[in-house]
């Protein structure tokens, strides 16, 4: 428990920041500024943030840092990823364990699973990462991606859900797929998130993977908490 393990996790919400702070956007605005699809999104932040590259690009990583829900930061990651994956500047990298289930529940469509997708991010956002999963039988290859929205019947935000950090949004998921909460797994790497869904009667866990915040004794404690889909009952 706590040793690094031998291959390191691909999907962090750090690294997530990483890509699109420390790589898609300088990238953009240094080569879109004034580029009439990218000032769109670009004039939708407050004026002060937008009289320079420098400044927007300083404005949207303080936004990022204090994790602020707003919308015109949400569809401006959006378009970011977007622009990454158009130009195969990056892929959806996933857990090997994660990915293995993905592929066996879109290889047997008769299991009687049904995928949601509950984020922080915008839907818009979710279809394009579960569109462009790295396939790893091509590592070398930037173009070679798997599409796994198949898999997926339902997808939430904060806007169509509401907080994450609130139960209420978990029973509005509930109601929305026509399930009994009780009948609901819900994973999640952040403690508040479970805590939430569990208030709103979900089965539901701690994913403790590699590079995410720590968690403290007492939520080892009160939470399920498991470190691979190798440890759930997922058929």
């Amino acid at each position: 428990m706590g040793e690094k393990p031998p291959d390191k996790p691909k999907r962090s919400f750090t690294n997530v920041k990483t890509v699109l702070l420390d790589i898609a956007l300088p990238d953009v605005l240094a080569k879109k500024w004034n580029d009439e699809e990218f000032k769109a999104y670009r004039d939708r932040f407050p004026e002060t943030a937008r009289s320079s590259p420098a400044l927007f690009e300083a404005h949207v990583k303080d936004l990022t840092a204090r994790d602020v829900k707003v919308a015109y930061l949400k569809d401006l990651q959006g378009y970011l990823w977007e622009e990454g994956y158009r130009s195969h500047a990056y892929s959806t990298p996933v857990y090997a364990d994660v990915l293995a289930w993905m592929d066996g529940l879109a290889s047997s469509p008769a299991i009687d699973i049904a995928v949601a997708i509950y984020s922080s991010g915008s839907i818009f956002a979710q279809k394009l990462l579960f569109q462009h999963i790295k396939d790893p039988a091509r590592p070398e290859d930037p173009e070679a991606v798997v599409d796994r929205r198949d898999i997926v019947t339902a997808w939430f935000d904060t806007t169509n859900a509401g907080p994450k950090h609130e139960s209420s949004s978990y029973a509005n998921i509930a109601s929305e797929v026509q399930r009994e909460p009780e009948e609901i797994l819900f994973l999640s790497d952040n403690v508040k998130e479970v805590r939430a869904a569990h208030d709103a009667n979900f089965h539901a866990v701690v994913v403790d993977r590699y590079g995410n915040a720590p968690l403290s004794d007492a939520d080892r404690e009160e939470l399920q908490v498991v470190e691979s889909f190798e440890q759930l009952d997922l058929r």
